[in-house]
C-alpha cells in the first residue's frame, strides 16, 4: 500500500488545477499527499509524480522515492521533448498516446509503466484539449496507484524522435495560406499567452479564436 506521495510541479503550469484534483482523489484513498513547486522540497516517500516540470530532477531528489513518474503525451520513444500534445495536433493526429514513464537520466527515456489514449474529433480548441489532457494525467496516475503491484514496466524500443520547445513565434499564421491549411495551428494557440498572429507590411495583428455557441 502506498502511503506517501509527492506531486511536483516546478512552475506555474496549466497542470496545477489538475494536480489539486489528483490530490483530492488520492486523499480519498487514505494516502498522504504533498504538492511542491521546488524539487528540493520533495518528500521521502513512495511515489513522486512529476507533472509539467521544466527542470530535470536531480538524482538526490529522485532517490527520495521508490517511483518517480513522468506523464508524457506521446507514443514513446516517438515524440520525446517539448509540447508533444500541441505538435501532434498540428500534425493532424486524432489519437494521442499518453505514457506514464519512470524518470531517467536521459529526457523521456525511462521505462513505460502505463499508456492511455486521448481521442480527439478534430474540433477541439486549446482549452478543450487541455482539459482532456489534464483529466487523462489524473487518471493514469490514479491507475498506477491502484494497480502498480500488478504492472510490469517495459523498456522503450524503436527509433526516437524529438519535438522542439514551442515559442510565441510558433503561433504565426501565413497570410498566403488558406485557413483550412492552418486550422490545426489555430487549435493549439492560447488567446492570451501565445495568440495566433500574422504580419502584413511589417505590422503584427493578433487573431483570437473561439467557438460560437
Amino acid at each position: 500500500m502506498l502511503k506517501l506521495i509527492t506531486i511536483l510541479v516546478d512552475n506555474d503550469s496549466w497542470i496545477l488545477p489538475y494536480a489539486h484534483k489528483l490530490i483530492d482523489e488520492l486523499e480519498m484513498l487514505g494516502i498522504s499527499v504533498y504538492l511542491c513547486q521546488n524539487q528540493d522540497e520533495v518528500m521521502i516517500g513512495d511515489v513522486c509524480f512529476i507533472l509539467g516540470c521544466t527542470n530535470i530532477v536531480s538524482n538526490d531528489n529522485l532517490s527520495k522515492n521508490k517511483y518517480n513518474l513522468v506523464v508524457h503525451e506521446s507514443a514513446l520513444p516517438q515524440g520525446k521533448g517539448f509540447a508533444p500534445m500541441s505538435w501532434q495536433i498540428i500534425e493532424g493526429k486524432k489519437e494521442i498516446v499518453v505514457s506514464l514513464i519512470e524518470a531517467a537520466d536521459e529526457v523521456d527515456a525511462g521505462y513505460i509503466w502505463l499508456q492511455e489514449t486521448i481521442n480527439l474529433n478534430g474540433t477541439e480548441l486549446h482549452d478543450e484539449w487541455r482539459e482532456l489532457q489534464g483529466e487523462c494525467s489524473i487518471n493514469i496516475c490514479l491507475k498506477f496507484v491502484l494497480q502498480h503491484g500488478n504492472i510490469t514496466p517495459i523498456k522503450q524500443e524503436g527509433d526516437s524522435s524529438f519535438y522542439k520547445r514551442r515559442y510565441p513565434k510558433d503561433s504565426e499564421l501565413d497570410i498566403n495560406k488558406k485557413i483550412a491549411e492552418q486550422f490545426n495551428l489555430l487549435r493549439v494557440v492560447d488567446n492570451e499567452s501565445y495568440p495566433a498572429y500574422f504580419i502584413v507590411n511589417g505590422t503584427r495583428y493578433n487573431l483570437k479564436i473561439s467557438k460560437c455557441e
